[in-house]
């Protein structure tokens, strides 16, 4: 009988808020420049044609009140606070209107960025891996049930480094909304429960250093804080 020779890697899980179960995270989606403040900050006019994408390590997940390592390979590390978006059953082909009944919650995260390899490789017309897929990456508050935030298209999100406000914005600003988003991605994917999708950042993402504390909420969805710990 065959087995594996090398031990299996623990799934990834998410913590639900109000509850003692957990969700097992299967992929991590990211949208990409979908604020116009942000795509503009970042050098990039808006486009609206389609949504684009890319993707993290399910092993890239945190858990809220983590320290995490200020990543080998960067000396310009930076913090992206966005909605993220929770998967609870399979969705393929899904229609705008049908999106939403195919989410399972809502929680607040972050996107760190190893800003100077993504520039890099963009400039090269390389793919962003080294920039975006980074160990640690993704921090994750608990998640937010859906029929606690059944409409996903307003509220206030904002994101405080060592107390001083960076980030500032509302979901309404979204330039792909998240029926949008599960409508275009599930054309592509047969997405299934606990693939988690990062609906992008406002304007205001920076760097970060040593010692540094992260704190960011979403009304209706919760907070997330998090310490970038020593210097790999």
């Amino acid at each position: 009988m065959s087995k594996l020779i090398f031990p299996a890697l623990e799934v990834p899980t998410l913590e639900i808020a109000g509850s003692s179960d957990r969700i097992p995270v299967q992929r991590v989606f990211c949208v990409g420049r979908n604020y116009e403040a942000h795509a503009k900050e970042m050098g990039f006019a808006v486009d609206r044609e389609e949504p684009f994408y890319f993707t993290k390590s399910p092993e890239s997940i945190v858990a809220d009140g983590s320290t995490i390592p200020y990543v080998a390979g960067t000396e310009n590390y930076h913090y992206e606070f966005e909605l993220v978006v929770v998967i609870g059953k399979p969705a393929f082909r899904v229609s705008k209107e049908d999106a939403l009944d195919k989410v399972f919650g809502y929680a607040c995260g972050l996107d760190m960025t190893r800003r100077d390899l993504q520039l890099s490789r963009r400039a090269k017309q390389l793919p962003w891996d080294l920039g975006k897929d980074v160990e640690f990456s993704a921090p994750c508050s608990a998640v937010v049930t859906a029929d606690k935030l059944p409409d996903p298209s307003t509220g206030r999100i904002e994101m405080r480094q060592n107390g001083v406000q960076k980030q500032d914005a509302d979901l309404s600003l979204l330039i792909w909304s998240v029926p949008e988003i599960i409508n275009h991605l599930s054309g592509f994917y047969h997405l299934r429960p606990g693939d988690v999708i990062f609906t992008g950042t406002p304007a205001g993402v920076g760097a970060v250093q040593p010692g540094d504390v992260l704190e960011g909420t979403i009304a209706n969805v919760g907070s997330l804080k998090i310490k970038i710990g020593d210097k790999e």
